[in-house]
């Protein structure tokens, strides 16, 4: 990919230009008559302001325009742009707020970030995550102390504002930065795709196992896509990529849904889509849904800390109780008596205005239908635990009663009641890829939640489509590239 570093006047950057990219002026960049290439291209916008309507500002807007991968694009130059968007980051980045300013003396402090690094290694963590929010090479962010250390503003630099002091150490950020082999050689076949995929390596149970990964690329490496997995760090980088399929265990406030939400924003192709997150991964939403949807799901309630006594009446015991957030039977938990259904709800109440309430239905296994663009892929059984009452036991010290057995059944084999009724649910959710987990009673079905980021294991959800179930997943996610393409022709 070739890359551009456009600053106001070239002979201002330092840096050895053939190693790191071509170094051209803004007024070059701008000049309607360069021959710029459409695809293909990465580029460095170093203008001197990216106020609105500024050089700066155009850079970007026409480097989208042309097709090129540039950094900061409009959407952070806006969010830099506007006051009180800082109001608004995420709980782990406000952790390490606390945390990396906990020994500052004073009641203010700025901090510098270029090319996501500061000069103090205690800072390192935070330079990286507000680069990680805020993709732009030369950042600086302003805190206040009141109860707790605050972020109250994060501005782009323009070299001249870089202190002399500095500048050695931003010369050697920005070689390392761009030393990384982060961008692939130009492909002579223009056609192909790029597909990130976001895992966890270090993710307990994450949604696929390695060798399920390793299908996935086979299938997408058949199908015309270049493939590269990455994680939480390569934030600022989504727009190097036509697709993302992430598979790393979702959740809203976390840095998956920035991903997604970012990656649909730069208008890739993206499994799990950022609506399905917002929608699956609370359990106040999908008892809502299912039930205007007239979806058979057991007796629920919403639960408010003045209305547990009647909630419980209706309820009954036992009971089971669920943060709206819980994901992997985390912050699942079942009440036998009165005094432990009180104890559960204050401790979930604390984190939480609402919590979910459900009878309890007893069952062997639970069904396990995944649905790609409304239409059903495959079918599992999950049996309980050992000695358990749920599919996973996160209590257990060994990893054989951890987890009970599986079945996987052709969707044709699966009792046609089950699948009608996981379809019909996942639809409500929108076109993504869902495993929607139901109880069987009395040969009748109740979903008891949708997930948007099912779990797909190599020998166990593939038992019986193999290779085809990986195939079609990719194929849905070049669908979407295709019509991207296909509507930006016309």
């Amino acid at each position: 990919m070739k890359r551009l570093i456009v600053v106001d006047n070239p002979a201002e950057w330092p840096l050895s230009r053939g190693e790191d990219g071509e170094v051209i002026s803004v007024a070059s960049y701008l000049d309607p008559a360069e021959p710029w290439p459409g695809r293909g291209v990465r580029v460095f916008n170093l203008a001197r302001s990216y106020g609105y309507q500024t050089r700066g500002y155009y850079v970007s807007l026409l480097a989208e325009a042309r097709g090129h991968r540039v950094i900061p694009d409009v959407r952070t130059i806006q969010d830099l742009n506007a006051p009180g968007f800082v109001r608004f980051i995420p709980t782990d980045v406000e952790e390490l707020v606390q945390k990396s300013l906990a020994r500052i003396k004073s009641d203010d402090f700025v901090l510098s970030i270029y090319f996501g690094e500061n000069l103090a290694a205690q800072h390192q963590a935070l330079a990286r995550a507000l680069f990680r929010l805020f993709p732009a090479p030369f950042l600086r962010a302003k805190f206040g102390r009141g109860q707790k250390w605050n972020l109250r503003g994060v501005r782009a630099l323009s070299l001249d504002e870089i202190p002399p002091q500095h500048l050695e150490f931003m010369h050697q950020a920005a070689q390392r930065y761009f030393s990384r082999k982060r961008y692939p050689p130009e492909r002579s076949d223009r056609s192909r795709y790029d597909l990130a995929i976001l895992v966890n390596p270090e993710e307990r149970d994450a949604p696929s196992d390695r060798q399920a990964l390793q299908r996935f690329v086979q299938a997408a490496r058949r199908q015309g896509f270049g493939v590269e997995f990455i994680g939480r760090d390569d934030y600022p980088r989504l727009a190097e990529f036509d697709a993302l399929f992430i598979r790393e265990t979702t959740s809203v406030n976390h840095h998956t849904w920035r991903f997604s939400r970012r990656a649909q924003a730069e208008g890739l192709a993206v499994i799990d889509d950022p609506d399905s997150i917002l929608r699956c991964a609370n359990k106040v939403y999908l008892a809502e849904v299912l039930k205007g949807a007239r979806i058979p799901i057991p007796r629920t309630e919403i639960i408010q800390r003045g209305q547990r006594r009647p909630a419980l009446e209706r309820l009954g015991l036992p009971c089971v109780l669920k943060v709206p957030d819980s994901a992997f039977s985390h912050g699942v938990a079942k009440a036998h008596t009165e005094a432990e259904y009180l104890e559960l709800t204050d401790r979930m109440l604390e984190a939480s205005d609402l919590v979910i309430g459900q009878e309890f239905v007893p069952t062997g296994f639970d069904w396990r239908v995944g649905v790609l663009e409304g239409e059903p892929l495959f079918v599992c059984k999950y049996f309980m635990a050992r000695g358990h009452w749920q599919i996973y036991n996160w209590a257990s010290r060994h990893r054989s009663d951890f987890s009970g057995q599986y079945e996987t059944l052709a969707v044709a084999d699966a009792p046609p009641l089950i699948v009608q009724t996981a379809v019909r649910a996942a639809r409500l959710m929108g076109q993504g890829l869902y495993g929607v987990d139901l109880k069987e009673v009395d040969g009748k079905p109740l979903v008891i939640e949708i997930n948007d980021n099912p779990s797909v294991d190599a020998g166990v959800e593939d038992k019986v489509l193999g290779q085809a179930l990986y195939d079609a997943v990719i194929a849905a996610l070049r669908r979407r590239v295709d019509a991207r393409r296909e509507g930006e022709r016309k």
